[in-house]
């Protein structure tokens, strides 16, 4: 009976009413963000369309650890990738002016994919080392002014809920701006809505936000020890069934 009650939720209230608070936002950041700029308007109300997604879906959120950044400084947010939700769950709970290093391909969904660069996300294309490069230069040209970029290091939502290999591009970033890096532990994510399904499953969602490590004095042959250090952080604090 309670998943019968959840699928009519989710079909007949909550798509709708998400498809059309996605559409207002992307309409509203695609106008305003090119005429006063995207560090308030790429960031403001996709914030506000996140946190209403997360209500919307009837999840619990709880955030922690904000007490450990300053709003005025930039840096490079390193998270474990559970599900389509952690984009709602960092972008409405972190409290961060925030810019997204995305995949070239999420540029193709109408609308999103245009706001998305109206807003001033960056779309990575790995098709070869010289477009790679091109968005890292790109990302750099974004972190300014207490803008902080978020990254995925695993790349893809993961299908276990379990945590895949870090890869480099995020510390790479960090390292050469001098960046503080931050890890942030999600959890509850993956069971919400998982990489496989479409169903949703109304629950309990978490973000842990740990404190910055300085890149200042960093050499570039540290940096795999850099990568350890943060997997362990964000490994340290996740729910017993996603370790």
């Amino acid at each position: 009976m309670k998943n019968t009650v959840v699928f009519l939720y989710q079909w007949l209230i909550f798509v709708p009413i998400f498809v059309t608070l996605t559409l207002l936002t992307a309409l509203t950041v695609m106008v305003m963000a090119p005429l006063f700029g995207s560090k308030f308007w790429g960031y403001y109300p996709p914030k506000w369309w996140s946190k209403l997604t997360c209500w919307l879906a009837l999840c619990r959120v709880k955030s922690r650890g904000g007490e450990n950044l300053d709003p005025k400084q930039s840096y490079v947010f390193v998270a474990n990738h559970q599900s389509a939700f952690d984009i709602f769950l960092i972008y409405g709970f972190l409290n961060q002016n925030i810019k997204w290093m995305q995949k070239q391909s999420l540029r193709k969904i109408p609308f999103v994919g245009f706001a998305s660069e109206k807003a001033g996300h960056v779309f990575v294309d790995s098709s070869n080392p010289k477009s790679r490069a091109a968005s890292i230069k790109t990302a750099k040209e974004k972190i300014v002014n207490g803008v902080s970029m978020v990254i995925f290091p695993e790349g893809a939502r993961t299908r276990s809920g379990e945590m895949g290999r870090f890869k480099r591009g995020a510390y790479h970033l960090a390292y050469d701006m001098n960046l503080p890096v931050v890890p942030l532990t999600i959890n509850g994510a993956y069971d919400v809505l998982k990489r496989t399904g479409f169903n949703l499953k109304p629950g309990k969602m978490e973000l842990v936000i740990h404190r910055p490590i300085d890149t200042a004095s960093l050499t570039e042959a540290e940096i795999p020890e850099l990568i350890d250090e943060t997997r362990n952080i964000i490994y340290s604090a996740l729910w017993e069934k996603y370790k």
